[in-house]
């Protein structure tokens, strides 16, 4: 079942009807989905499909040639092309009659083995890109091989592009639409626990309730997801012992550079390093509170849900696990999903605001939304506020977002309202977000300030 991915399908649609040579760059972690989204393209449409593999550049030519004499004669032909060179050209000269669509997979394979093979490429554009009608594609999921030597500067391929998509896991909208037998709730920890990833969430059965698909997949050391944080560290970097060791330490609560560096035994030098790896990656996130530039003030968290998910529960119970202790594990991690929820529930809210801010229906135009933490000095104490998005110096919104089986009450609100008045925006819209919804009280406070959108778990996903 294909969903989602409307705008990346139109964008490929669109150079598609140019009819003009184009030349797309599909790039994005694995499991993201690349392949599904080039194969639904692809659909209806005359074109070579070819994924490469890790494997010197005689077989990678081997299984190219196949691709394009399987196109060109409509049958399996074992001709071999020569080069890599003559057998790109051959494609490059069908493609000046109609148009075709010429899809490298796994790119970074074949590049890896053919150290030419970019230039080679260059030459071939620069030489048939005005008399060509071919669509080139190349899709890789070496998220830094495609940035350092397809999409930068310096590399042979730049200035050839006309169009580049980074693939990303889906929201939660679009994850919706996968998990539409579970119940509202069990929607949101179904994508809190596999952040949206489309080869997760085929893992898990919808027929299925939300504990017996944890419990088959994370909780159960012969599934594919088990292992999977560990397997993908080894596909994506070099040292994934070290990278392991600061996504745990960021999992137990080390936020800071000095209390990463800390927990690890490393110096704050190394672990820079790492850490620009882990977010290039979208593993980890860099965060700021609103308003403020100073790097010193960053915290680190992990961003990729099911990293965060794994790294709190399947990773400290792993010695239960591998027992086959699965239900003892669940009792366990049951209780603590609500707390863990909160920050996906966070994450859900802002997705919601900006999904209403692309449809108009928001009463600012903000440009970004980020968390605030700091010093109240009324208090003198340190708090938070979940969400705050600026239109102008005048004019922002602040969110207060709540995963509860109770519903918010008046003093959530008045906590909100406090917590907006350490800014001093003129014009101030406060949202409250709750899963449970609200009490009389807290609904009439909101009417009588009048600067209140109170909106509940159920009108995000109706």
């Amino acid at each position: 079942m294909f969903i989602g991915r409307e705008k990346e399908l139109k964008v490929l649609n669109d150079l598609h009807d140019s009819d003009k040579f184009e030349f797309a760059v599909i790039y994005g972690r694995r499991r993201v989905g690349k392949t599904a989204i080039i194969n639904e393209f692809i659909k209806g449409k005359k074109a070579v499909y070819f994924i490469g593999v890790e494997s010197n550049s005689k077989q990678n030519l081997d299984n190219f040639s196949k691709s394009i004499m399987e196109y060109a004669m409509n049958t399996v032909v074992d001709t071999v092309f020569g080069s890599f060179q003559s057998a790109l050209e051959y494609v490059f000269i069908l493609s000046q009659k109609e148009r075709l669509v010429l899809a490298i997979d796994e790119y970074p394979y074949v590049a890896r083995a053919n150290k030419s093979l970019a230039s080679t490429l260059q030459l071939l554009i620069d030489k048939y890109k005005n008399t060509s009608k071919l669509m080139l594609i190349l899709c890789g999921s070496s998220m830094s091989y495609m940035e350092d030597h397809v999409l930068a500067y310096k590399a042979p391929l730049y200035g050839r592009r006309t169009a580049q998509l980074k693939i990303l896991p889906f929201d939660f909208f679009d994850a919706c639409k996968y998990y539409e037998n579970f119940s509202d709730e069990d929607k949101a920890i179904a994508y809190g626990v596999t952040g949206g990833t489309p080869q997760y969430m085929l893992q898990w059965n919808t027929n299925l309730s939300v504990a017996e698909n944890v419990k088959n997949t994370f909780f159960n050391p012969a599934s594919a997801l088990y292992e999977e944080p560990e397997n993908l560290l080894k596909q994506e970097v070099r040292e994934p012992a070290l990278y392991n060791a600061i996504i745990s330490a960021i999992a137990s609560g080390a936020t800071r550079m000095s209390e990463i560096s800390t927990k690890v035994g490393e110096n704050t030098n190394v672990c820079s390093n790492y850490l620009k790896n882990l977010l290039e990656l979208g593993i980890v996130c860099k965060e700021l509170p609103f308003g403020e530039k100073s790097s010193r003030k960053a915290i680190y968290g992990i961003e990729d849900a099911m990293f965060r998910f794994w790294y709190r529960f399947v990773l400290p119970n792993n010695s239960l696990i591998v027992r086959g202790a699965t239900d003892v594990v669940y009792s366990r991690v049951e209780p603590l999903l609500c707390d863990y929820m909160g920050k996906v529930f966070e994450e859900i809210c802002k997705q919601y605001l900006w999904k209403q801010l692309l449809s108009g229906k928001t009463p600012l135009v903000f440009s970004d939304l980020s968390r605030w933490w700091g010093n109240d000095p009324i208090e003198k104490k340190q708090t938070e506020i979940d969400i705050v998005g600026e239109q102008d110096k005048d004019t922002a919104l602040f969110g207060e977002c709540k995963w509860t089986n109770e519903k918010a009450d008046v003093g959530v609100l008045e906590l909100l309202v406090k917590r907006s008045n350490l800014f001093h925006h003129k014009t101030k819209y406060l949202y409250l977000f709750a899963k449970s919804g609200f009490t009389s009280g807290c609904i009439e406070l909101a009417n009588s300030l009048g600067n209140v959108i109170l909106v509940s778990y159920a009108d995000i996903v109706e």
